[in-house]
């Protein structure tokens, strides 16, 4: 996506929750976008567009809630060479079958959680839907084989398939070729390396919420891994 100069437009993983995270010489180095009630291309839809008034007061556009910026070191039309930079600036796209949040872990149980799943305090990189709304996986699944989900779907509520069932683009760090779609009890369910992906029912579809991390507890083996780019392929039966 462009502003209407052709000038590209980014998101920042370190924005997962519900308003922008660069100020001062991020800010410099990466230009907020706004404009008021913006013309759009066809295939958008303004009810994916909103506002946010950032910490110092100023107004930035945000798209599917994605806070909305440039780069500065683009100087001309077309250019992205903001993307991947640091592996948390991605040029946006309106059609992303998944995005990398980079944010704080905190459980169902309220504490924190460093990517280990250990308290403690840190950024995590994790997979999240298009909106930002965390991802998860399935411990005891196997390669494109759902093992969680009851034929009359009565436990869906709890962990909420993804039923994503178009695979458009995905960030640059990712390989689109590790997503795919499996049918389970007649639904599509979107799949990463094999392995099936859920949202958490309590997360209640709030982007920066990944309770399902301490389901039903942080012993290890962890049940409900976040999904990562770094997670092995599942196995097959």
């Amino acid at each position: 996506m462009t502003d209407s100069n052709g000038r590209s437009l980014y998101f920042f993983s370190d924005d997962a929750g519900d308003t922008s995270t660069c100020y001062g010489g991020c800010a410099t180095a990466w230009p907020i976008f706004y404009v008021n009630n913006p013309t759009l291309s066809d295939g958008l839809k303004s009810s994916d567009f909103a506002t946010i008034t950032r910490n110092d007061g100023s107004k930035q556009t945000t798209y599917k809630g994605w806070p909305l910026y440039y780069f500065a070191q683009d100087s001309k039309a077309g250019d992205v060479k903001g993307d991947p930079v640091g592996k948390v600036w991605y040029v946006a796209k309106p059609d992303y079958t998944v995005m990398i949040a980079n944010g704080q872990l905190k459980g169902n149980d309220g504490n924190l959680y460093d990517s280990l799943y250990n308290p403690g305090t840190g950024l995590t990189r994790y997979i999240t839907d298009d909106h930002g709304h965390t991802l998860y996986n399935f411990k005891n699944d196997s390669f494109n084989i759902n093992k969680f989900t009851k034929a009359d779907y009565s436990n869906n509520p709890s962990w909420p398939v993804d039923t994503l069932s178009s695979i458009g683009s995905v960030p640059s760090t990712l390989n689109k070729t590790d997503f795919a779609n499996v049918t389970v009890v007649g639904r599509t369910q979107l799949t990463y390396k094999g392995r099936p992906l859920y949202f958490f029912g309590p997360d209640a579809a709030k982007r920066g919420s990944n309770k399902g991390i301490s389901i039903p507890n942080v012993n290890k083996p962890i049940t409900w891994p976040y999904a990562n780019e770094n997670i092995t392929p599942a196995p097959k039966q």
